[in-house]
This record gives structure tokens, C-alpha cells and sequence, in this order.
């Protein structure tokens, strides 16, 4: 899978398009002249995400009110073009033309973005460790990107929910009520969620048991909840890998 080449217009400060060359290409050029942009329109031509800002519309170039990139990926004789447009807060991508949702475009190009922000996954929150495990099971597995939304979507509703119990003064009996079906799609959808994570955590150990590293580096994966609900998830994921296996 190699890039061949890239285009973007009105992309940060960028305007053109670059044919990159067998091997490693460097980008090199004075301070402000938009290397770093160049690598974050890769990111989001491979991710659709930036890897310097969630506000995707801040890429846009001031005083615009739309950008594109697009590439060209070819995989031995075979050939894709992407494009992603950025439309103030809508963003559209598309594969030869076509568009696409999102989880039959990501996997087209991998691409890793290191920056000091990478950090955070040793020594930041446990938020950064589960993004940086969500941004590798993605990449190997993009439907599992449609998990990540729909567990986001559940959470929304069952808060909203909660909220409105609140100011409406539901009974507990009528709240449990209510609140049950969204409760059985959460323990559904976050085991889901940590089959995939776990799965991912178990390639990057089988890639450190190589000695790469001469045993400096480890990683395991442990449940932040009480002994009575992992044994809960654990139960679930057996039904749920069980159901896997049947689609």
C-alpha cells in the first residue's frame, strides 16, 4: 500500500500537489512553509481525523469556506483515489469518486502519526490509552469504528434520559423501566468494545515478545471495575464471541 501521490487545496496553507518518489521521501523547507500540514493532510487523508486538532473546520484556510484532499493509493498494479472535502462543520469522503461511509473507507491507507502528544499514552489520563487502543483496533478492523459511535450514541441518550427523570420526577420503578433496554445495548456494545481492545493488546504483545526491545517494554490490559462486573463482562463476551462466530 504506498501513497503515490497528493493533492489539497485550501488545506491550512497548502495548494498542489506533491508525486512522491520510490522509497523515503523528506519533506524539508523553512519554518511556516507547511511541512507539518503536509503530514496532517496524509493523516487525514488515511484517518479522516487530524492528529493536531478535533475541529477539523480550523483546518479550513481562513477567509475559505471549504478544502479537499485527495490522493492517489496503489496497492501492486491496483489503484484507488481518496479524497475527503471539508465543508465548515460536514465532511464528506469518497473512494474513486463514489462516497463512502466511513467504515468501508478507513484501512485504504494506514498511516502513524508520532508527535510528542504520543506521550500521553505512557504518562496521560486513561483516555489517551484507550484512544491509542481504539486508533489501532480501527486500523485493523474498521468496523469496529461503528461500535465506537454507537456506544457514544447509547451514552447520549441514556444521559439524556437520566436528565429528564430528574426534572420530570420519575419513580425508580418507571426510570428502571426506561432504562433497561439502553442498559442492555451499553453491556452489549462495551463488550464489543473490549473484545476489540483486548484482541489489539494481545498483537502488540506477541510483537514485543520478539526482543525488540531486550524486555524493556511490556504492556497488559486491566479492567478499571470491580471483580463482580468483570466476571459479568467476561460472561458476556463469551455470548458475544459466540455470535461472532455464527456472522
Amino acid at each position: 500500500m504506498i501513497l503515490s501521490s497528493i493533492e489539497a487545496e485550501c488545506f491550512r496553507n497548502l495548494g498542489g500537489r506533491i508525486i512522491w518518489g520510490e522509497g523515503i521521501n523528506i519533506l524539508h523547507g523553512n519554518n511556516g512553509q507547511g511541512k507539518s500540514n503536509w503530514l496532517e493532510a496524509i493523516h487525514l487523508l488515511a484517518q479522516t481525523k487530524s492528529f493536531r486538532t478535533q475541529r477539523l473546520q480550523e483546518t479550513i484556510k481562513f477567509g475559505e469556506g471549504y478544502a479537499s484532499v485527495c490522493g492517489r493509493v496503489t496497492v501492486g498494479e491496483v489503484g484507488r483515489d481518496l479524497k475527503i472535502t471539508l465543508n465548515d462543520n460536514a465532511k464528506q469522503i469518497f473512494i474513486n469518486g463514489r462516497r463512502e461511509p466511513i467504515t468501508r473507507y478507513l484501512g485504504q491507507l494506514y498511516a502513524v502519526a508520532f508527535t510528542s502528544d504520543e506521550l500521553e499514552v505512557v504518562r496521560g489520563v486513561p483516555e489517551a490509552r484507550r484512544r491509542f487502543l481504539d486508533r489501532g483496533a480501527t486500523s485493523l478492523h474498521p468496523p469496529y469504528t461503528q461500535a465506537l459511535i454507537d456506544y457514544k450514541r447509547v451514552i447520549k441518550q441514556k444521559n439524556r434520559l437520566l436528565q429528564e427523570a430528574a426534572d420530570n420526577g420519575l419513580s425508580l420503578s418507571k426510570l428502571n423501566d426506561l432504562i433497561t433496554p439502553w442498559n442492555d445495548q451499553l453491556v452489549h456494545l462495551s463488550t464489543s468494545i473490549h473484545i476489540e481492545r483486548t484482541n489489539y493488546v494481545d498483537k502488540l504483545i506477541r510483537a514485543l515478545d520478539h526482543n525488540l526491545f531486550n524486555d524493556q517494554i511490556g504492556i497488559r490490559y486491566v479492567l478499571g471495575c470491580t471483580p463482580r462486573v468483570r466476571q459479568k463482562v467476561k460472561a458476556h463476551r463469551s455470548l458475544v464471541e459466540k455470535v461472532l462466530a455464527f456472522d
